[in-house]
């Protein structure tokens, strides 16, 4: 039990380059997706499919995708940064502003700035750099039973991220989720690329690989008192 939870707290993002001289071992990924297929989901309805690239002139192909970053996502994105450790620590919630490029960290972003930030480029060299990216699938015409929006549907997504993620960090293989490629015109060159059915919808994708540097970040969470409420909800 220990060990689990030693794992969960030492769990992160690899925001990073992969060397992609450096493969992942067929057991390995194994050992990922069967984490995987282990998940709980609603109704045990498994409403999933992962597609695994691991041909480099795909993985190529993906990287040159041009992906204009959403002005809404850095604005709603600037709420959530620390401009400190001592900061972010005290709000034990959020992220550290030096992880993202500089016109991120202003807080009256426009467009312009966005653009004098080539994150579509760095983004394309994670991804040449990965030995394998997953594209995680869902079929959007179902959903769990009564569940509005398929809400039980989307958490079950989530654990099966978080059981790949879990097992990946155990066996020292980096994991990083790329939200980027579910997007509008990205997803729908995807689609056409992977050859994605109608029937099915991009939840998110994530690279593999191992990571050329070893620096950690600093991460934070509240305290448990901190969310706890006891029999009934009390205003802290």
């Amino acid at each position: 039990m220990k060990h689990l939870l030693d794992l969960m707290r030492k769990r992160q993002s690899a925001r990073t380059l992969f060397d992609p001289k450096k493969k992942i071992a067929k057991k390995d990924l194994k050992k990922i997706l069967e984490a995987g297929r282990w998940a709980p989901t609603a109704h045990n309805m498994q409403n999933f499919e992962i597609i695994i690239v691991d041909d480099r002139k795909i993985l190529d192909a993906i990287a040159n995708i041009k992906n204009p970053i959403s002005l809404t996502f850095v604005r709603e994105n600037y709420k959530q940064l620390s401009f400190s450790k001592e900061e972010l620590k005290q709000k034990g919630t959020g992220i550290l502003g030096a992880q993202f490029p500089p016109s991120w960290r202003k807080p009256n972003i426009t467009e312009k700035d966005i653009a004098r930030d080539d994150h579509n480029s760095f983004m394309g060299e994670e991804i040449k750099s990965s030995p394998v990216l997953a594209i995680v699938l869902y079929d959007f015409t179902k959903r769990a039973p009564a569940s509005e929006g398929d809400f039980l549907g989307a958490i079950s997504l989530g654990c099966v991220m978080e059981n790949m993620w879990l097992m990946a960090n155990s066996l020292g293989i980096g994991f990083h989720i790329l939200s980027a490629l579910s997007e509008g015109a990205i997803e729908k060159k995807l689609r056409k690329m992977l050859n994605i059915p109608n029937n099915m919808k991009i939840a998110y994708s994530f690279r593999l690989g191992y990571p050329v540097t070893s620096e950690k970040y600093l991460r934070v969470r509240r305290p448990v008192n901190g969310f706890i409420h006891t029999n009934a909800y009390t205003t802290k």
